[in-house]
């Protein structure tokens, strides 16, 4: 089967069409022909008709409003291809990377994502992300490949489509940083494999463009959410005491927290704690994560 149809590329912006056109200029030099969607953030800065000017190949999503990270759900639903690799308007993938990661789906049937060694900016840094997954405390499944993970960095993610959406993607009311989190859970909770595979690169060099401060409201809240939802009433106790300790003396910690509580009503109705074996597994890598 041809590489374009196993495997499609979802890449989010919003006003950022320079850095976009660079990434989808790498995108289009790739090893295949991989359908590429763009799905724009309601931009104000002409994207929709630079990308059609310069690439007329590439399919756009408008969306009407600007919703962060989760509009890469509009992304997965609009191609068919059974693999769909993401990027950032500031990331792209490494020559191979891709046809790597479409030939491990095709032979581990429960593998649902696969995680890319990330290189960041001009000098290529290792994600320090990456150095912590090839240091997993976790047991690595027989027959699985690279190293197995229950987290990862959305910009350098490939996914298994069904697994996805039958895991309802990105959750809707998540803000972008950290949203990567409850989907992660939401996966290994249906049975399916998450692994870091080093084999397969992606580069991301960090858009100067962008409002950190939002983001940083996003993961303090989207943190507390992911604990209240899945994780045991004593971890979710220790997440809420460690952000109300925060709180005293930081803005953000106060504000992201005000964010979540505002989301009680529904975090209560849909909570649903992990098993025993996956809380045991979270608890490991924040063991890993303290220690480091």
């Amino acid at each position: 089967m041809a590489l374009k149809s196993l495997l499609a590329i979802v890449v989010v912006t919003h006003n950022r069409r320079e850095s976009l056109l660079h990434t989808l200029e790498k995108l289009h030099r790739l090893e295949a022909a991989f359908p590429v969607v763009v799905v724009d953030n309601a931009s104000t800065d002409d994207t929709v008709t630079a990308v059609r000017q310069h690439y007329p190949q590439v399919q756009i999503v408008r969306r009407p409003d600007n919703i962060g990270a989760v509009a890469r759900n509009d992304g997965v639903r609009a191609v068919r291809q059974p693999f769909v690799a993401f990027a950032d308007d500031d990331s792209w993938w490494a020559r191979g990377s891709l046809s790597r990661a479409a030939a491990l789906f095709q032979d581990h049937p429960r593998l649902g994502l696969i995680m890319s060694r990330i290189l960041v900016g001009p000098e290529e840094r290792l994600d320090p992300c990456c150095e912590l997954m090839a240091r997993t405390p976790l047991e690595r499944p027989l027959g699985m490949p690279g190293f197995p993970i229950l987290g990862f960095v959305a910009c350098g993610a490939i996914v298994r489509r069904s697994a996805f959406l039958n895991v309802n993607g990105f959750h809707e009311l998540y803000g972008t940083s950290g949203e990567e989190a409850l989907l992660a859970i939401e996966l290994a909770r249906q049975g399916w494999r998450l692994a870091y595979v080093p084999e397969v690169v992606s580069h991301h060099h960090p858009s100067r463009v962008r409002s950190m401060n939002g983001r940083y409201v996003d993961g303090v809240c989207n943190y507390l959410w992911t604990n209240w939802l899945r994780r045991s009433p004593r971890r979710a106790a220790e997440a809420t005491l460690g952000i109300l300790r925060d709180a005293v003396h930081d803005d953000v910690a106060r504000r992201g927290l005000a964010a979540a509580v505002r989301g009680l009503p529904w975090v209560i109705k849909d909570r649903a704690p992990v098993s025993p074996g996956i809380e045991r597994q979270l608890t490991l890598l924040e063991k890993q994560l303290k220690e480091e």
